[in-house]
């Protein structure tokens, strides 16, 4: 089983990218989950075709004692499973508080074992690098961290600070940074500004996406990309060069 966790900052196309790599990857034939590790709970809201999802915080406010993997989970495209962590009620909880406990949560419920997944995704905001928005860069949640940025002053300032906090957990046995994968902005300079930052950390580019207006037109029809567009793109080949690269 390899997991790998998602960062960047909010807006820059995570769920997107790893939606479609979850979906890629299970039509290969692996079994898959993706985890959501965001308050708003969207992360696998176009893998499951826009179908009600209980995230685990909810369920755990309700029905903590008697919660089993069958309340939180909903098989999606291509047989991916979906996850949402969910956060507190707004204004009274710690969002990275709560990703602590929900992912606590599901391995107390076995979900790793009882499913024997090959790729585990955790897509995570990734704006501020709390303890809780953390924790699948620790604790053996999460093998490698890969940074998803465009050449957007913001989003690199960001990414810079995901990657040093990579960087500062290294000989502890945490996740490793498995590179950046640059989603196109169309900004300028773009992939030599990404390319800088790479080499600050000494790492590698991964993947770079391309920008396609088609991909709002699958979401706004509650579709994933990859199985969406029929034609072979630019975007949807760099997609799945990105799927091999995480095999590799």
């Amino acid at each position: 089983m390899k997991k790998i966790a998602i960062y960047g900052k909010g807006g820059i196309g995570k769920s997107t990218i790893v939606s479609n790599l979850s979906v890629t990857l299970a039509k290969k034939g692996y079994k898959v989950l993706q985890i959501g590790c965001d308050p708003k709970a969207d992360s696998t809201l176009y893998v499951r075709q826009g179908k009600p999802l209980n995230t685990v915080l909810a369920v755990m406010r309700t029905n903590n004692k008697d919660m089993k993997l069958e309340d939180v989970i909903c098989t999606g495209e291509a047989g991916v499973i979906c996850v949402e962590a969910g956060g507190p009620i707004p204004g009274m909880g710690c969002a990275g508080r709560g990703i602590i406990t929900a992912l606590e949560k599901l391995e107390t419920l076995g979900i790793y074992k009882q499913y024997d997944f090959d790729y585990v995704f955790y897509d995570v905001l990734g704006d501020v690098v709390c303890g809780g928005f953390s924790m699948p860069m620790r604790k053996g949640y999460a093998d490698e961290v890969y940074i998803v940025t465009s050449g957007e002053n913001m989003s690199i300032y960001a990414a810079a600070n995901i990657a040093s906090a990579v960087q500062g957990f290294k000989g502890r046995g945490y996740a490793t940074l498995g590179g950046f994968i640059l989603n196109e902005r169309n900004v300028k300079r773009e992939q030599e500004k990404v390319e800088e930052l790479v080499q600050d950390f000494e790492s590698k580019l991964v993947g770079i996406i391309p920008r396609c207006d088609i991909i709002q037109e699958a979401e706004e029809n509650k579709k994933v990309y990859v199985t969406y567009e029929q034609e072979e793109t630019p975007c949807k080949s760099s997609l799945e060069t990105l799927a091999e690269a995480l095999i590799c």
